[in-house]
């Protein structure tokens, strides 16, 4: 059971996923625009909001800038729109959503994104409470001794599962968030490109994307779509 709010100007889309989540055992707060969504997140402290994109007084997308301009993006946020473009999606997703429902929204599609949602705050939770019982006062004196250039996070691997002259994939953390997170997307698109032998249609189920949706993203992120089959590297 989580506490979830739902933001939207629509009252029957409101009530419609107010009956569906409360189906599923949640406490279920509803908003119909951003001022009483900024009231309800710092009275209920939403395990997870489920953000309409176009409100009258403010939309979603600056809603979502301001909670994460101020730090207040704790939880997941689930952007929900039925005239959206794709670039505002991505948008979105650059500054912290971490999913996107295009209206008329499928009951299937709903509960999956209301259960990955809550499953990646489960695991910050659940890491948050490790950090502190693995700090020691040795590991901080320690870390006085070692010099601003030692700092820098080294790049991030990741093992590729498709066999190949490489074997990991490499990314520079010490760069732009911008700049990272394209390059994780193209390599995670390129990589389910590869597992799926170049099919569009199979990828955009396995991704939850649109195949039109899927197309422009991969064209944004240059991808290469000329070859059939494609390097998961």
């Amino acid at each position: 059971m989580a506490n979830i709010l739902v933001v939207d100007d629509e009252l029957g889309i409101r009530d419609l996923l107010f009956e569906i989540l409360n189906d599923e055992g949640h406490n279920v707060e509803l908003a119909e625009n951003a001022a009483e969504a900024r009231a309800a997140r710092q009275r209920a402290r939403p395990d997870l909001v489920l953000l309409d994109i176009w409100m009258p007084d403010t939309d979603g997308v600056t809603l979502l800038k301001e909670w994460s301009t101020a730090g207040l993006l704790s939880m997941p946020v689930v952007m929900m729109s039925g005239h959206a473009t794709i670039d505002t999606a991505v948008d979105a997703t650059r500054i912290g959503a971490f999913a996107f429902l295009e209206k008329p929204i499928t009951m299937q599609k709903l509960l999956k994104a209301v259960e990955q949602g809550l499953a990646r705050e489960s695991a910050r939770r659940a890491a948050a409470s490790v950090v502190p019982a693995a700090a020691s006062s040795s590991f901080a004196a320690a870390l006085t001794t070692v010099s601003d250039s030692a700092m820098v996070p080294p790049p991030l691997h990741i093992p590729a599962t498709d066999p190949g002259p490489q074997s990991t994939q490499s990314f520079d953390l010490d760069r732009p968030l911008r700049d990272a997170r394209d390059g994780f997307e193209k390599a995670y698109f390129e990589f389910h490109l590869a597992m799926e032998n170049g099919s569009m249609t199979r990828v955009a189920e396995k991704t939850g994307l649109e195949r039109t949706h899927l197309y422009r993203k991969l064209k944004q992120l240059g991808v290469d779509l000329s070859r059939g089959r494609r390097s998961a590297v």
